[in-house]
């Protein structure tokens, strides 16, 4: 093309760059949210939800939220829960989330799920699967240097799926202060 004929081509107007720019922000929402979708994870709750939940986890967990971490990590046969102090020095808040998930692991094992209800209200999601199916699972605690997990398995596809869920909400409801982790080898 000679630069006679460039200099004829019209240019795009401010209208058309914003006109593309509006499409870019469409894909990128809809990228996201099937990737939700994909990952058969649950979007974000809303702000307000998070910040009722973040309260009502304060009255049942020991621990600091703020300064603390959930990690909800899946696996085929069931998964891992990691909650870690983002301090590792702060030893009283690593303590405390030691003496919470440890207690959490005997009740879960009874099939008391009561503390996940009063944070995230009755209707959770996998809740009433994990409660009628406690025998069915088995819990592990494990202590780290910065926190502590617990390892849930199972072999049945109905509670494993229950677990998924529940794993999803929490993360969902508890916002910036959970988050999934990485897949991990299956516990075993």
């Amino acid at each position: 093309m000679t630069s006679d004929a460039q200099s004829r081509r019209p240019s795009p107007g401010r209208g058309t760059v914003l006109a593309v720019v509006a499409a870019a922000l469409v894909v990128v929402a809809l990228v996201v949210l099937l990737d939700f979708r994909r990952a058969g994870e649950a979007p974000p709750a809303d702000a307000g939800r998070q910040a009722d939940v973040a309260e009502r986890g304060r009255e049942v967990m020991p621990f600091d939220l703020e300064r603390s971490t959930h990690r909800f990590s899946k696996t085929g046969t069931g998964g891992r829960q990691t909650v870690t102090v983002d301090e590792p020095v702060d030893q009283r808040q690593v303590g405390l989330v030691r003496e919470h998930l440890r207690a959490e692991a005997e009740r879960f094992r009874r099939g008391d799920f009561a503390d996940p209800a009063r944070i995230h209200g009755a209707e959770m999601p996998g809740l009433a699967e994990l409660r009628a199916g406690a025998a069915r699972i088995r819990i592990d605690y494990r202590e780290l240097p910065d926190g502590a997990q617990l390892d849930y398995l199972t072999a049945e596809p109905a509670l494993l799926s229950a677990l998924h869920a529940w794993f999803d909400a929490q993360v969902s409801d508890h916002g910036r202060h959970a988050e999934h982790g990485e897949p991990t080898t299956p516990v075993g």
